[in-house]
């Protein structure tokens, strides 16, 4: 069993912390300051975000939900999102599986 107390880990900002990444999932702890936004982007993988402090914002397709504490967010492979910080805040994101199909770490690399 793997446990951890997101309030308490030193978290900093423009710092993510992987708690835990292998072929099924992987999890990230991000500290996300009040004001800052992690852009429009998409990722390869189901991406679920679980705030645990402050308040978020969560933009996609020209709608916007926000939440703070319990609030869980999913998004589908390769759809674009954002996320923006409307306090301080902390969330735990969770991609799955990992990597996901199309991620460039999976691309062939070519032969030295």
């Amino acid at each position: 069993m793997d446990t951890w107390d997101i309030s308490s880990l030193d978290v900093q900002p423009h710092h993510p912390e992987v708690l835990r990444s292998d072929d099924e999932v992987r999890v990230i702890a991000i500290n996300l300051p009040a004001g800052e936004v992690l852009r429009e982007h998409r990722v390869h993988e189901r991406a679920y975000v679980v705030v645990v402090a402050g308040e978020i914002e969560f933009e996609q397709d020209g709608r916007s939900e926000s939440g703070g504490p319990g609030l869980v967010a999913h998004f589908p492979a390769g759809e674009d999102h954002a996320v923006r910080a409307k306090s301080d805040a902390r969330v735990v994101l969770l991609l799955a599986p990992w990597p996901g199909e199309g991620h460039p770490s999976l691309r062939e690399r070519p032969a030295p």
